[in-house]
């Protein structure tokens, strides 16, 4: 069993994830369809300012996409970045899976040895 990872894990993408508060704004940009600095930063505890930053982030990495909207931005998430997000997880999660399921097998191993030794 291969326990390679589909395609290489995007680092940038999984540290602008790791952050809770730019995983709010996705969940908020998911539920909505879409929003600016202004109306996400009404829903949680940070700055537009910090809203701003933090959507900046996601549009780096491309799970955001912005389009003008007056004098701000309107911000909706990219579902095909997302999926490719999802992906990789999925990817990573049955790597370790496998990775796991060999270490136990090990253990398992070296117990019985060990009681096998114990009783003879």
């Amino acid at each position: 069993m291969s326990t390679a990872v589909a395609e290489p894990v995007d680092d940038d993408l999984w540290s602008a994830i790791g952050d809770p508060t730019r995983r709010r704004l996705l969940d908020l940009l998911l539920a909505e369809g879409g929003g600016t600095a202004t109306t996400l930063g009404r829903q949680l505890p940070v700055t537009r300012q910090a809203v701003a930053k933090h959507l900046g982030i996601l549009d780096r990495v491309g799970l955001v996409r912005a389009t003008p909207e007056g004098r701000e931005r309107r911000y909706r998430v990219d579902e095909a970045q997302l999926a490719r997000a999802v992906a990789q997880l999925s990817s990573v999660g049955s790597a370790w899976d496998a990775r796991l399921q060999r270490i136990k097998r090990i253990a398992e191993t070296i117990q019985r040895t060990q009681q096998d030794r114990q009783q003879h």
